[in-house]
């Protein structure tokens, strides 16, 4: 249908009268606030989910605005909370590629790439809960060579694997040890952009890793300045993440982890590369693009961030109500 989303008559035309659930996904957060409102006040529609972004409505001290009396929103997705909270578990799980956790935080979910020199690599997988019969881990998925299996008991894992292990999250980092990952966490970390993204993460580190050095890269001049303001701890500089001189003003090269989160998957890709290239450990990168992202990880950038998927996963929870609780996609 084509049509403004959050008028009466595109909703009705569309089967609001019938709708068990409003997905509300357009580019403006108060366009999918009156399009919950709409739903709720003239169609009973049961369920109401809204994507708002502006951090200003998502206050703890405001959250009586959508409850049922106001303006009545089910569930909110935000996608900057959402993709800085999956770039934060990767900043403190370094070695795993993916990471999820699920059961309210008590299980994860990691995906650890098996490396030539990974210990336990040959070895049928049945061996390795005899080996470990303590570590509450199990090898629930392997990607080798384009392919997803469910693997057997007298599978093993080979080299160029990547694994996906269910584990409680107080075990994941012995997991992690046992694969042969035993990278420390990051305490020198370097962001390019200082977006809604970029601000949250660096925001979080502030309060969450007391000995961790950050530095925040701007494009913008005035956002530079904002920021600045916002955060106590963080350096921020102006110029663009493609400069040479502005990466060496960063000491890129002493930098233990990357995070590139501008909104250009181009700028992402070629600065990750570029910090890379100058001695950073390693690097974090998003990209939008799923044809970049297939490509990116054989190209040493080390982890890859999806926030579409990131966002769905966190709507398909909700349509899939019931006995679904946790799903990531």
């Amino acid at each position: 249908f084509v049509g403004h989303g959050s008028q009466p008559d595109v909703l009705s035309a569309a089967g609001a009268l019938d709708a068990d659930m409003i997905i509300a996904v357009t580019l403006y957060d108060e366009v999918n606030m009156v399009a919950c409102q709409v739903a709720h006040s003239i169609f009973n529609v049961p369920t109401k989910v809204a994507r708002i972004r502006a951090q200003s409505y998502l206050e703890s001290h405001w959250s009586d605005l959508f409850s049922r009396e106001h303006m009545p929103i089910d569930v909110i997705i935000s996608p900057e909370v959402e993709v800085g909270e999956m770039v934060l578990r990767r900043i403190a799980l370094p070695g795993a590629t993916d990471a999820v956790r699920f059961a309210d935080g008590e299980v994860a979910m990691i995906a650890i790439e098996c490396l030539d020199d990974c210990p336990v690599i040959d070895t049928p997988l049945g061996q390795l809960s005899e080996l470990f019969p303590d570590l509450s881990a199990v090898v629930v998925g392997i990607w080798r060579s384009g392919r997803l299996f469910v693997p057997r008991s007298s599978d093993a894992m080979m080299a160029g694997d990547l694994a996906y292990v269910i584990a409680r999250s107080d075990k994941v980092r012995r997991t992690l040890n046992i694969f042969g990952h035993e990278e420390p966490t990051a305490s020198r970390i370097l962001i390019m952009g200082g977006g809604n993204i970029g601000l949250y993460v660096a925001s979080a580190i502030e309060k969450r890793q007391a000995n961790a050095k950050v530095k925040i890269i701007d494009s913008s001049r005035e956002r530079a300045i904002s920021i600045a303001d916002e955060l106590s701890r963080t350096v921020v500089l102006h110029g663009s993440a493609l400069d040479q001189q502005i990466l060496l003003e960063a000491d890129v090269g002493r930098a233990d982890l990357m995070v590139a989160l501008t909104n250009d998957d181009e700028v992402n890709i070629l600065s990750s590369l570029l910090a890379k290239g100058q001695g950073c450990e390693s690097a974090i990168t998003l990209i939008n693009n799923p044809v970049f992202s297939n490509l990116m990880t054989s190209h040493g950038i080390d982890v890859v961030v999806d926030p579409r998927a990131t966002t769905v996963s966190e709507i398909l929870r909700h349509i899939r109500r019931g006995r679904i609780r946790g799903l990531h996609s």
